[in-house]
Parts: structure tokens; C-alpha cells; sequence
């Protein structure tokens, strides 16, 4: 039995299709988290001094910029409404949802090595409008973030070379709000026109 090489390759596209939707949608909701999560940790260390007195600071990273966690949450948006829209408004989304990770790249990376935030958590710790801070240290939740962003700009590079292949959400509820509205419809004995719907939809009028 020989085989359809049109058959054969157009299954292969839609696997190719299904597990870009995969990736994409793993990929969107893993670096998502990963950003919102190091937002919330520890980015800078060091030591508050202040005459004979040196007390230890921290700076989250919410504190050094709340820039990659509003890209997440924007990119998170995105990801979703990809299947709520369709033709050029998917591809609109879809590269909203790229940008948004790279953003988010780039704001984690230009974050790693700040310490703006660590020294106005010494000024509010030693109640200085100017403390000194020493032994700085950053840890390793930037690059965390940044991770988290190249996630999202994967999905969005995905969504952008398959979403107009991807199913979508709106047409399918939209044709079953339109029929639950058809059958909600009271059917008014006084129209004539209303019975002749009711018998074309294969109704009982009466």
C-alpha cells in the first residue's frame, strides 16, 4: 500500500502545530511565575554604615524595579488573549507577547548589578538621607527573572511563527451564545413570523 506525501506532511504540520501550542503555553505560564516569584526575593546585599555603626540591607526585587514583573503580568495577558483573537489582532497580541519577555530580559539584567535600591534601604534603615553601603553582593535572582523573560519572548517567537494555526476560543462561544440566545427566544403566538422560526428551527410552536 503506498502512502499520500500530501496525507503525510500535513500530519506533520499539525504535530509540529500541537507542540508549538505546547511549548508555547508551558513556556508562557513557567516564565511568567519565574519572573513574579524572583520579584519577590532578594536581588542585593550589603552592610549599612553610618559612623561606628553598620547595620545589614537588603533590596528585593520589586525594590531595584517593578518593571520585569509588569511585563510578566502583561505577557501573561497576552498569552491568553492569543486564542481570543484572530488573523492580524494574533499576530498583534502574539508580538506584545514577545516584546513583553525581552522587556523583561532586559529590566532583569539592568537590575542585577544596581544598587540604587540597597542604598535607599540604608538611608531609611539608618535614618540617613545619605548612608554608605559596603560588601555588596547580588544574588541570583536577576538572572532567575531574566530566565523567566527569554521564556516568555520563546512563547511570543512561537506564537508569532504558528498562532495563525492555533485554535481559537471566540468563534466557538460566540456561535454557541448565538444559538442558546435563539433558543431562549420566546416564541410569540400573535407573529407569524415567530411561528414560521419556530417550525424552521424544528419547533413546536404551540
Amino acid at each position: 500500500m503506498t502512502s499520500d506525501p500530501a496525507a503525510e506532511a500535513n500530519a506533520a504540520g499539525q504535530r509540529a502545530t500541537r507542540r508549538a501550542l505546547a511549548v508555547a503555553l508551558l513556556c508562557g505560564a513557567v516564565g511568567a511565575a519565574a519572573v513574579l516569584i524572583a520579584a519577590g526575593q532578594t536581588w542585593g546585599e550589603g552592610e549599612a554604615a553610618a559612623g561606628d555603626a553598620e547595620l545589614p540591607v537588603t533590596a528585593s526585587g520589586s525594590a531595584v524595579s517593578g518593571l520585569p514583573s509588569a511585563l510578566a503580568l502583561v505577557g501573561l495577558a497576552s498569552l491568553v488573549a492569543v486564542f481570543a483573537v484572530r488573523r492580524t489582532g494574533r499576530v498583534v497580541v502574539a508580538g506584545v507577547l514577545a516584546l513583553s519577555g525581552a522587556g523583561a530580559v532586559g529590566a532583569a539584567l539592568l537590575g542585577a548589578g544596581d544598587t540604587d535600591a540597597l542604598e535607599a534601604s540604608a538611608a531609611d534603615t539608618m535614618g540617613l538621607t545619605e548612608a554608605a553601603v559596603t560588601s555588596v553582593s547580588h544574588t541570583g535572582w536577576p538572572w532567575v527573572s531574566a530566565l523567566g523573560g527569554l521564556l516568555l519572548l520563546c512563547a511570543g517567537l512561537l506564537a508569532l511563527s504558528y498562532g495563525r494555526q492555533w485554535p481559537a476560543m471566540s468563534g466557538r462561544y460566540e456561535r454557541g451564545e448565538r444559538r442558546a440566545s435563539r433558543r431562549a427566544r420566546p416564541v410569540d403566538p400573535d407573529r407569524p413570523e415567530d411561528l414560521w422560526r419556530a417550525l424552521d428551527r424544528g419547533e413546536d410552536p404551540t
